[in-house]
This record gives C-alpha cells, sequence and structure tokens, in this order.
C-alpha cells in the first residue's frame, strides 16, 4: 500500500551562504520528490541516506537540483546497465568522498577568509568573504573535481588491468600493504595546541602522499596519525616506506614514524583493501622501532636477495595472527 501524504510543512530555510552553495531554494517534501522521480519513498530514503543525509520527513526540504539527480539515477538504472542496488553502492561512496573532500574545501577556505576579512577586501562579515569566494572557486573547482574524477577512473581500470586481477574475481588482486603511523600521536595531542596538531596531520599526510605518487602507489586512506597505501610491488613498497622515513621521520621538526609492509591477495571494495596483508602491515607497527621498516615472510620472499638484507626478529604473538616471525629489511 502506498505511503499516506503527509501534510506539508515549512520549507528547511538556508543562509546566504548556503543558497548560493546549492543554487535553489527547497521546494519539495520527500514524497513530492518520488513521485516527480518515480521511485518509491523507501528507494528514495535510501539513495538519501547513502549519501550521508538526515532524512527529513514531511518537511520541505529538497530543490530541483534533488529532482535531476535522482530522476538522472534512476534513468541510469532504468537502462538495465546497473540495478538500484549498485546505485545506493554508488551514491554511498560518491557521498563518503564527497563529505570529506567539502569539509576539507571549508577548512581550507576558512584561513582565507580570515585573510580577506583582515584585509583590503574586508566586506564586514564572515559570510560576505566566504560568499565572495565561493563565487570565485566553485565553479572551477566544480571543472576540477569532474577532470580528476576522469583522471582517477582511467587510473582505477589500468591498475585493475597491471595489477593482474583474477579473471574469476576481479576485486581480487596481489599488491604489497603499507600501513605507516607516527610515533607516540595520543601522547602529541596532550601537548600541542588543535592548530599545531591539524598542521602536523596536514604535512604527514601530504608528504605520505606525495612519497606514494612518486613510487606509482596509491593511497587508500589517512587516519590522521596513520596512512594506508598500496602498491604494485614489494620493491616499490619498501622505496616507499624509506620515502615516507626520510621525509618524515628524519625532519627534526617533525614526529618519528614507523612503517609495515605485508603482502599477499587483499578484496578491493569501493576504494578500500581488506584481506590478512592489510591487518598485517597495520599490526606490525607495533612491532617496528621509530623510523624503522617491519616486513612479513611474504614481502621478504619478494624482495631481491642481491638488492635487500632481511633479519628475522623473534617470534611474537600478533593479534589475529598467531605466533610470527617479523623481519627488518634494508637496502645493501
Amino acid at each position: 500500500m502506498p505511503e499516506p501524504l503527509e501534510p506539508p510543512s515549512e520549507a528547511l530555510t538556508h543562509s546566504p551562504l548556503e543558497r548560493a552553495i546549492l543554487g535553489h531554494d527547497p521546494v519539495y517534501t520527500a514524497v513530492e520528490v518520488a513521485a516527480e522521480t518515480g521511485l518509491t519513498i523507501e528507494e528514495l530514503r535510501r539513495l538519501w541516506r547513502a549519501l550521508g543525509f538526515p532524512e527529513h520527513g514531511s518537511e520541505v526540504a529538497f530543490t530541483a537540483a534533488d529532482v535531476e539527480a535522482v530522476t538522472v539515477l534512476k534513468a541510469i538504472v532504468d537502462t538495465g546497465a546497473i540495478d538500484l542496488d549498485m546505485g545506493v553502492m554508488l551514491t554511498r561512496a560518491v557521498g563518503q568522498q564527497m563529505a570529506r573532500l567539502a569539509d576539507w574545501e571549508v577548512a581550507t577556505l576558512l584561513q582565507r577568509v580570515e585573510e580577506m576579512e583582515q584585509g583590503e577586501q574586508a566586506t564586514g562579515s564572515r559570510a560576505g568573504s566566504a560568499l565572495r569566494l565561493v563565487d570565485e572557486v566553485n565553479p572551477r573547482f566544480e571543472q576540477m573535481l569532474i577532470y580528476a574524477w576522469r583522471r582517477h577512473l582511467a587510473a582505477a581500470v589500468a591498475r585493475l588491468e597491471a595489477l593482474g586481477a583474477r579473471e574469476e574475481d576481479l576485486h581480487t588482486t596481489q599488491v604489497t600493504v603499507g600501513f605507516a603511523d607516527i610515533v607516540g600521536f595520543t601522547a602529541l595531542t596532550n601537548e600541542l595546541s588543535r592548530d599545531r596538531i591539524g598542521d602536523l596531520v596536514e604535512i604527514f599526510e601530504s608528504r605520505c602522499a606525495d612519497v606514494v605518487a612518486s613510487n606509482r602507489g596509491r593511497v587508500i586512506k589517512s587516519l590522521g596519525d596513520s596512512v594506508l597505501f598500496v602498491t604494485g610491488d614489494a620493491i616499490a613498497a619498501y622505496d616507499t616506506a624509506e620515502g615516507i622515513i626520510r621525509v618524515v621521520g628524519r625532519d627534526p621538526r617533525m614526529p618519528e614514524v614507523r612503517v609495515g609492509l605485508a603482502s599477499g591477495a587483499v578484496v578491493m571494495r569501493l576504494g578500500d583493501v581488506f584481506g590478512p596483508p592489510v591487518n598485517m602491515a597495520a599490526r606490525l607497527t607495533a612491532v617496528a622501532r621509530r623510523n624503522r621498516i617491519i616486513i612479513d615472510q611474504e614481502t621478504a620472499d619478494l624482495l631481491p636477495d642481491d638488492q635487500f638484507e632481511t633479519r628475522r626478529l623473534p617470534a611474537r604473538p600478533v593479534r589475529g595472527f598467531g605466533m610470527v616471525e617479523p623481519l627488518t629489511v634494508r637496502r645493501h
């Protein structure tokens, strides 16, 4: 039985800045969007939750752009290329990444807003400067988003081919996983100001990302005090780990780091990776000394003996793996 129409409510109010970004005022309820697009109310709610937004009940909370976006997705589903469940999965991936990007953009531009209000471009309010910045930055930044998405989509397809994904499971591939973390981060957060912690994390993440990219790897996620990355071969993973130690751990202005490397088959799903090598790499960082690299046996087997020297450490319990004999490694 179709869900009964609910009595209309007042539209959600948006600040001038929100309206400038959205480009439209809310004029639809969820029930009206469902009627306009041909989705059921529950299908619409699934998509909205997948984007990462709370439900609005009977409030007038949706814009013409929301209707257009849902219509486009439904048209894709109607072609039979994907089903709605897959559409929800893709929507969730977009929502999660865009939420982080939006937070990152706002935090980055906030400093510029403060500078504008303290200089000759002052408008008398931070909201006024923010509006001006949105007008100047967002149209071009949207173009950059499309460009970056196309570039990363092409790179993802190339990785799938280059990493040799098995035909029976295109999500599974052989990689070396690296996990780098800051030594004593919890203690640092108790000693440093919030601004200094933010700067430290930004420098750590950006330097790690530069090193990973230069060695043809990929950052999977950043967790503030740690970075998870993957590479297609163990030598590149070692070079990445050594590079992170060089640009972070050996910089006297930065904290020391530890890096764990583990190799094997992983499942690649929605931009993330899962499997024993991921867990092992993270566990190995607890074993590593400051500014040192620790590897598992699988990674050691992939490193040429004529280029690398490994040394086995005493066996120790590793959560989820039982007794493990990690290895230290260095280049000849």
